[in-house]
Order: C-alpha cells, then sequence, then structure tokens
C-alpha cells in the first residue's frame, strides 16, 4: 500500500472542506463590493489595489501572518478567538480568492456595451432589473471564469495550510518532503490536483450552461460537485467509523524524530482502545500554541525550545535547575503538563567533515569561531531566527561568510556534497549514524539543554498519567537509529516502521 493512503480520506475531505469554506467566504466580500463597483471608479480602483497588494504576499506568509493578528485580537477583545487551525487557514485562503473574484465580476460588468444598458433602460426596466436581468445575464461567462480561477487557486493554496495547524492535503506532502517518501509527496500532490481538476471541470460545466442559456450543463455541473462532496464526505466517514467521539489528537513538527515517536504513542494509546489521530507539519511555534490552545492533546518537544520559545528565557541553566522551572512555568502560564521526559536529548550542535576539521584544528564552537569567516554555514529553516542563534553569536562572535537555510533531512547533504562547510545538526540525528562528520563542543555553554518531553494540553491531565511511563524510556543511540531507518535512501522505512522497532528496543511495546 502506498504510505500516506490511510491518511487520506480524512486529509482530503479536510483539503475539500477549507477550500470550499474559503471560496464561500470570499464570495460573500466580493460580490456586493462588485456591484457596487459600477458607477464608482474610485471604489473599483481602491478595492482592486487591496486584492492586488493581497495577492502579491506569498500564501504561506499570509497564512502565518494571521497567527499573530488573531492573538492580538484576542488578547485586546479578551474572546476566545482561535489563533491557529481553521479561522486563520479560511481567512488567508479567502483573500487570496478575492482578487480573481473582483476581476471577473467587475470585468463582466465593465465588457456589457454602454448600448445594451441603454435599450434597457428605454424600455422602462429599473436599476435592479437591469442589473439582474440583463448585465449579470451578460457578465456571467466572465464572473463564472474568475470562479474557476478562484478555485484552483484556493485548493492549491490550501496545502499550506497545514503550517498552521489545518488539516489538508499537505499533511502528506510536508511529511513526504522530510521523510523523503516521495510516494507519499506524489499522493498529496496529486490529490489536490485531481481535486481542482475536477472542481474547475463542474464550473467550466456550469459557465458553458450559462453562457449558451442552456440548463443540462449547468445542471450536470452542479450534480458533479455535490457527486465530489458526496463521495470525499462518504469515503471520510467510512474511514473513520471505526472511532468513536473525538480522537486524541498528537501533533508533530517537519521532521523525522516527530512523526517517528508520534507513532509510538499512537500505537500504545490505540492498544488500549483509544482513538489517535497525528496531525503532522507544524512549525515549531504552532505546535506548542497549539497544544497550549487544546487543538491538539500531545506534542514532543525540546526544554531549550521551550525555555527560550515560550518562556522567552536567554539565560542558560544547568539541566537539574531547568527542566522544573519548566514544567511548573508551562503549567502556571499555559497549562500545559509536562508529561515525561523521554530520555534522550535532541540538541542543536554544529557540526563539520572530520577531515575537514581535522585540517583546521578545529575540536569547539571556541576554536570554530577563529576559522568561520572562510567557511560557509549551512542551517534549518528556523535557526537563524531562533534565540540560540543569537546566543551563539554573542558568546563566541560567529560570523561565517554564507549562511543557507535548507529543510532539516538536507543538510547532512549539503554538507556531504560540498555545498556547505559547516552545519547545523541535531544530536539524535540518523543522518549522523552514516556521516563521518564531527560535531563541536559548546564550551562556553551559549545553548540550554534540549531533552525530548512529552507535553499534554490543559485538562488532559489523564493522558498526562497515561504517558508517564515514558519517563526515561529512549536512549538516544536507540532514538539515532530509528531516525536513520526512516531517513535513509535505500531499504528505508515509514515512521511506523520505525516506531515499531523502537518500541522493541526500547520495552515499551
Amino acid at each position: 500500500m502506498i504510505a500516506g493512503w490511510e491518511a487520506l480520506p480524512a486529509a482530503l475531505a479536510a483539503h475539500l472542506a477549507i477550500s470550499a469554506a474559503a471560496l464561500g467566504l470570499a464570495l460573500l466580500v466580493a460580490a456586493p463590493l462588485v456591484l457596487l463597483m459600477p458607477g464608482r471608479p474610485w471604489l473599483r480602483r481602491g478595492v482592486m489595489g487591496l486584492a492586488s497588494v493581497v495577492q502579491t504576499v506569498p500564501a504561506l506568509a499570509l497564512l502565518a501572518l494571521f497567527f499573530p493578528l488573531l492573538v492580538l485580537l484576542r488578547n485586546a477583545t479578551g474572546l476566545e478567538v482561535p489563533s491557529l487551525g481553521l479561522l486563520p487557514s479560511l481567512l488567508a485562503l479567502a483573500l487570496y480568492a478575492l482578487l480573481p473574484l473582483l476581476r471577473g465580476g467587475a470585468g463582466g460588468l465593465a465588457a456589457i456595451p454602454d448600448g445594451v444598458r441603454e435599450a434597457a433602460r428605454a424600455i422602462g426596466m429599473s436599476p435592479a432589473q437591469r442589473l439582474f436581468h440583463v448585465e449579470l445575464s451578460l457578465a456571467a461567462p466572465v464572473v463564472m471564469g474568475g470562479l474557476r480561477t478562484a478555485a484552483v487557486w484556493t485548493i492549491g493554496a490550501a496545502t499550506l495550510a497545514t503550517m498552521v495547524g489545518q488539516p489538508s492535503l499537505g499533511d502528506l506532502i510536508f511529511a513526504g518532503l522530510q521523510l523523503q517518501d516521495w510516494r507519499q509527496v506524489l499522493l498529496g500532490c496529486m490529490a489536490a490536483a485531481g481535486l481542482a481538476l475536477v472542481v474547475d471541470a463542474a464550473l467550466g460545466l456550469c459557465e458553458a450552461g450559462i453562457a449558451r442559456r442552456r440548463w443540462p450543463p449547468a445542471l450536470a455541473g452542479i450534480a458533479l460537485l455535490a457527486l465530489l462532496a458526496a463521495g470525499v464526505a462518504g469515503w471520510w466517514w467510512q474511514a473513520r467509523a471505526a472511532s468513536a467521539g473525538r480522537p486524541v489528537v498528537i501533533g508533530t513538527k517537519t521532521f523525522s524524530e516527530q512523526y517517528i515517536l508520534a507513532e509510538l504513542i499512537a500505537a500504545d494509546l490505540r492498544r488500549d482502545g483509544i482513538a489517535v489521530e497525528v496531525r503532522s507539519g507544524l512549525g515549531s511555534g504552532i505546535a506548542f500554541q497549539s497544544v497550549a490552545a487544546g487543538g491538539i492533546d500531545i506534542s514532543i518537544d525540546y526544554s531549550g525550545t521551550l525555555w527560550t520559545q515560550a518562556l522567552g528565557r536567554t539565560d542558560v541553566l544547568p539541566r537539574s535547575a531547568m527542566l522544573p522551572i519548566l514544567a511548573r512555568d508551562l503549567k502556571a502560564r499555559y497549562g500545559v503538563t509536562l508529561a515525561a521526559r523521554l530520555g534522550f536529548e535532541n540538541a542543536y550542535a554544529l557540526a563539520m567533515k572530520r577531515s575537514d576539521a581535522q585540517r583546521l584544528g578545529v575540536k569547539t564552537i571556541s576554536d570554530l569561531a577563529r576559522v568561520a569567516p572562510q567557511l560557509r554555514l549551512a542551517t534549518d529553516l528556523e535557526f537563524q531566527s531562533r534565540a540560540e542563534w543569537a546566543s551563539l553569536k554573542r558568546s563566541y562572535g560567529l560570523g561565517f561568510a554564507s549562511m543557507r537555510a535548507y529543510t532539516p533531512v538536507l543538510m547532512v547533504a549539503a554538507l556531504k556534497d560540498g555545498a556547505a562547510d559547516v552545519i547545523t545538526a541535531y544530536s539524535s540525528d540518523g543522518a549522523l549514524a552514516g556521516a563521518d562528520v564531527v560535531l563541536f563542543t559548546d564550551d562556553r555553554g551559549a545553548l540550554p539543554a534540549y531533552d525530548a518531553l512529552l507535553l499534554v494540553a490543559p485538562g488532559r491531565d489523564d493522558l498526562g498519567r497515561q504517558l508517564a511511563r515514558y519517563e526515561g524510556r529512549i536512549r538516544v543511540e536507540a532514538m539515532r537509529v530509528a531516525n536513520a531507518q526512516a531517513d535513509r535512501a535505500t531499504n528505508k522505512r515509514s515512521p511506523a516502521e520505525a516506531a515499531r522497532w523502537l518500541a522493541r528496543e526500547t520495552g515499551l511495546q
């Protein structure tokens, strides 16, 4: 079976739902604006200008911007405004769909010859009658063209909703990219493309029927859309029929270790008869905010990340002092429970090929700082904006000749291929098991500890008690091997298979 196939029904249903909802919201906003534009050139210029500006913002950035905006709104009003998941996705995608709808509507009305309007006025039609019986009828094909464009754009952009915690076909694509499981990437891409093609074909039938003033094609298009919605809903319902009630949701960030640990915990809970859903591909900050808001029930995080991002701390304390403070403050500020320390550390480190390190005489980060101006650094996508990088620069005066961001799974490849001289690495990275690299000692203690932790959402202390059995059970050597199984190019295992190996190795099965 193709990897990710079992997740397809839920992802496809969620993708269709968020796309349809966003398109519907965009239509509700665009329709009155289009109807007000005739005779008001200032309104058309202003609205079109704003919509064009929105369209220049990348869809992912637009989704990300709604998170802080909704947080500000919640803090300012005191209302329980969700800042993750459905609402930011709905608003961002609706904004993204506005421009083609506005252009189609305004362009269709503007293309109507003045003689037609004069003729309608001459036979005594009121403005409303002219609009609904003449102008909209003639403009309908152009309007439908804008709707088709908006629908295809929205379905494509909806794959990015994964990054703000909204399930979509992007779950398959982002997980597949990280795991280098191209079958899963292909499955997600084909499903999104197929969905867009079917919707476009259905709207094309409606457009043809309107243009020819014939009902059968238009009704066929409507029927095709209804069949699509019913088919996806039925497939999704059948796939989840075995689960009763709301499942426990485990959220993951965008790298293999997270997927493996999520599958490990999910299999454990399912053996106890608990329905579980894994929501993949969340950004680092989004994952914590999701568990704090109750959008997900369980997340795997790291003490150093929580220390700097969730608590905003810049000091570096010993592990023995840091973890009690972290558990106390996460509970006090966010209601989040630290259920277990898994037993291994996934620490940030700087790494170099062993041969290069020996040639340059580099053993510590202090040594690296001497030669850094002549070296190229490859980092993960987040590192350059994180507090850890600021701390390293402050403590060591690090400055590289160039810095480039990669997805985590490609950083070791960049080092091997000569695209980078130094990389940011993780101490539990499976790629390190087969790479002849050196991890440099943080001799000035600039980086905090990065113990892997299990967090549970407010009000889910039952899960916290159940997950306490994971305390100290996973060694870094075992985690590194499991990660390697999921990351390697040959004899590759899925996260679920790597999780089963890890369960046997650690006695958690």
